[in-house]
């Protein structure tokens, strides 16, 4: 099993009940438990169109799903639960994001691990220091080590060109 954390937020309706019954649809994903939660806090929203405050926290689980298959039942719970995909940044009933997925670094148009603003939203890296302070550390040097990648194949490319 892999160890993932996923970020949880809502900003519409009965906010609470949203990220609690998110929370119950995960754990009952085949090959995958639900490990720790972390507290919930309310939070500003990050961008997007005027809208109403957050609730947002982490939990961390231990799935044998692979990523994709992990995305899509992710979006398949945000869907049932009424998750709209109309403007972007615009508010949600619930919103679901893998942080990370182990160590594996990846960034592909449907995803990137660990999450590419994970670091920019302390409605995040609170929570996840709250349940997991070494998986914080480790991600920051993943998103160090994934610039420093993306910075060569720039460099590389260029000189293609010339």
């Amino acid at each position: 099993m892999v160890v993932c954390y996923i970020a949880i937020g809502s900003n519409l309706g009965e906010r609470r009940y949203y990220i609690d019954t998110a929370i119950k649809k995960v754990r009952m994903l085949t090959g995958t438990r639900v490990k720790k939660i972390s507290e919930i806090i309310e939070s500003l929203p990050a961008g997007g169109p005027p809208q109403g405050p957050y609730l947002n926290a982490v939990f961390e689980i231990e799935t044998d799903l692979l990523p994709y298959q992990l995305l899509k039942e992710l979006q398949k719970i945000e869907s049932s639960l009424g998750r709209l995909r109309t403007v972007v940044n615009g508010p949600r009933t619930i919103d679901l994001d893998i942080l990370t997925y182990g160590d594996i670094c990846m960034n592909e148009y449907a995803l990137c691990i660990p999450h590419p603003r994970i670091l920019e939203r302390d409605f995040v890296t609170m929570p996840l220091s709250g349940i997991a302070p070494k998986a914080l550390a480790r991600v920051k040097k993943q998103l160090k080590k994934n610039k420093v990648k993306k910075l060569k194949v720039k460099r590389a490319k260029r000189t293609k060109r010339n």
